[in-house]
């Protein structure tokens, strides 16, 4: 039974999949089934609960420990959580009750998020991969769900193809780990580098391995230079969908992340730290770059991820507990704001993505002045302005990675961030401008309750980590200090 409580919000997402399942098979098929969106959201509501619940466990392992309870994992929990409940309330407005397959998208979610838990709280290299399949698996069905768009069936297949890709790269780096090591367990891989460090003696399949690892959770977070599906994707999938898939699977990869480069490796920092530099002065500046170029929302916000993505790989640099906490505000804060931004997008395009462009959005502070005002916001958060968690979040980063020494990418890192202001900035102005003939814009419906509510759990998370963001930043000190050996 303790075994079980260690993996409780796994368990709760878990059965909520599955009820919504079997009532889908016994309603009649002419019924609305709208309503198993709000089974889902009961289940991603418990599996919140049991998340902050586990906080007062005591930090231990189940499962013959290749599941670990602490501080670090119970973050990234509540975040995954409450990614997977913003996501549900905006399918919820954003479907109908002719969408097809409506239970099986709400169940998806679901289980992609025990994925995507289970990898920010294993201990064991092999279950991570198992972690990373159960996600990945539900993404790639999800990217593809819109059976009749032209765009969709083909961004699921690029995904499948990349993502099975990088995936073996994951799986054949654990395998040359082991061969190096003779383990997979986290501490224990930490234990046979320190002792084949102290010998001056360290396999080089390790060094391999370590390279093979980055390349797979690259992919999965978006970083350049393997970000190539990422505008494809984003651009092809439903908006509700890229809510989740572009917040949900990237925090749990990082987490996986600071695990194998703190937890498992930190005495090869030298030759990581080099890596994840590099990485995240490339995925700033393409990402950056590519978005400068992009006249369609949902691409301009793919690009933007990557570069987001870069940001977050600044903080790993910092090889200090700073580092790993700044990493970890910084994966809440991108995820409130982006989810809030493809909520706004979802809910004015529609379920098929009718309106696709910058300039479709303007004139939306005349239709709807709300959905406009916190669009505005989220997209002045993206940027870093003071009072939104965009600006803290980025200051912490940054502070981070100066105070460890790395002056030069944190001036890259904000010459990147001024770059951004431009395209950013450029669909506020749409926003605000007059619209031009019958623009479609005009025709927005107004906000249903899910959506609402929504916006609201999105925007005042934004809004509280840029006025007050104590709370959040000493939950992820408190995480940091999982590794706090780090130095």
């Amino acid at each position: 039974m303790n075994d079980a409580l260690r993996i409780l919000p796994e368990i709760v997402f878990t059965l909520g999949g599955i009820v919504v399942m079997i009532a889908d098979a016994l309603l009649p098929k002419a019924a609305n089934r709208r309503p198993l969106g709000w089974l889902a959201v009961f289940g991603a509501l418990a599996a919140l609960a049991a998340s902050f619940w586990q906080a007062q466990l005591p930090a231990g392992t189940a499962y013959y420990g290749v599941v670990q309870t602490d501080a670090f994992s119970v973050f990234f929990h509540v975040l995954i959580a409450g990614i997977v409940l913003a996501s549900l309330l905006i399918t919820l407005d954003a479907v109908t009750s002719a969408t097809e397959s409506l239970g099986e998208l709400f169940a998806l979610m679901q289980f992609g998020a025990v994925g995507m838990m289970l990898m920010s709280s294993a201990v064991e290299l092999l279950l991570v991969f198992v972690a990373l399949e159960i996600s990945s698996i539900s993404t790639y069905i999800m990217a593809g769900y819109r059976r009749k768009s032209v765009k969709s069936p083909e961004s699921a297949l690029k995904y499948f193809l990349l993502g099975s890709f990088a995936t073996s790269f994951f799986l054949y780096g654990i395998a040359l780990v082991f061969g190096a090591t003779g383990t997979t367990r986290i501490d224990a891989i930490a234990a046979a580098v320190s002792q084949a460090v102290a010998g001056a003696h360290i396999n080089p399949l390790l060094y391999i391995g370590l390279a093979m690892i980055i390349v797979g959770l690259g992919f999965k977070v978006s970083a350049a230079p393997f970000h190539v599906w990422t505008p494809d994707v984003y651009e092809g999938a439903p908006s509700p969908v890229v809510a989740l898939m572009s917040t949900g699977p990237k925090a749990a990869a990082f987490a996986v992340l600071l695990r194998v480069a703190y937890g498992a490796l930190p005495q090869l920092h030298d030759h990581w730290v080099p890596i994840l530099w590099w990485l995240a002065v490339i995925s700033m500046t393409l990402g950056n770059l590519g978005a400068l170029r992009q006249r369609n929302v949902k691409r301009m916000l793919a690009y933007s991820s990557i570069a987001h993505a870069g940001y977050i790989l600044v903080a790993f640099t910092a090889l200090s507990p700073d580092g790993i906490a700044a990493a970890s505000f910084y994966a809440v804060s991108y995820a409130a704001m982006n989810v809030g931004i493809f909520a706004i997008v979802s809910h004015t395009g529609g379920y098929d993505d009718h309106l696709t462009l910058i300039d479709d959005y303007r004139g939306l502070a005349y239709a709807s002045p709300l959905l406009a005002a916190v669009m505005a916001f989220f997209l002045i958060s993206l940027i870093g302005i003071p009072f939104t968690g965009g600006f803290f979040g980025k200051f912490y980063v940054f502070s981070a990675a100066l105070n460890s020494g790395m002056v030069w990418l944190t001036i890259i890192g904000l010459i990147n961030s001024g770059i951004a202001a431009f395209y950013y900035l450029r669909v506020v102005a749409a926003l605000y401008s007059e619209p031009t003939g019958a623009s479609p814009i005009m025709a927005v419906e107004r906000p249903s309750f899910p959506l609402l509510l929504a916006i609201f759990l999105t925007a005042v998370a934004t809004l509280i980590l840029g006025i007050a963001p104590g709370n959040v930043l000493h939950a992820a000190q408190a995480a940091a200090q999982t590794y706090s050996s780090v130095k």
